[in-house]
């Protein structure tokens, strides 16, 4: 196996016949409002299918609405207090997630996270989209509908 840092890997006929080791890449923030840790991606290793990293909400903070317009995600809570999560046309479904807990959000379902914790809420994530540059549209006009 060889290791990738978070430079873009084109893949080659080499890595699509071996493993590959994708050390923490540097984390930042994502225009929905929560903080990624790539992990395996089309940028880190040439994943054309997959995205799976890590994903974090501080304490007090709350995602933007939005869709992910063509790819379903799926999250493990790993550690932290009680997350919401609101879903729904209208955002009217909220579901309390623990540590412990799965999530699955369909493509085109509006979401919002908060998290009114004293812990950052960390979650280990999975998505069919390989690409750092997911399928987001941002819905500001429901911001309003989470209290």
């Amino acid at each position: 196996m060889s290791s990738a840092s978070a430079v873009k890997m084109q893949p080659s006929p080499t890595t699509r016949r071996r493993g590959i080791v994708v050390r923490g890449a540097a984390e930042h923030r994502v225009e929905q409002g929560s903080d990624y840790q790539p992990g395996v991606s089309a940028e880190t290793t040439g994943s054309t299918v997959i995205w799976l990293g890590r994903m974090a909400l501080p304490p007090g903070g709350r995602t933007k609405a939005h869709v992910h317009e063509h790819h379903e995600t799926a999250l493990y809570m790993m550690s932290g207090d009680v997350l919401e999560l609101w879903t729904g046309d209208e955002l009217e479904q909220c579901d309390q997630v623990r540590p412990g807990d799965y999530v699955y959000i369909p493509a085109n379902v509006l979401h919002v996270a908060v998290n009114r914790g004293m812990k950052p809420a960390v979650f280990m994530g999975s998505r069919n989209e390989a690409t750092a540059q997911e399928s987001l549209i941002l819905r500001p006009e429901m911001d309003d509908r989470v209290p």
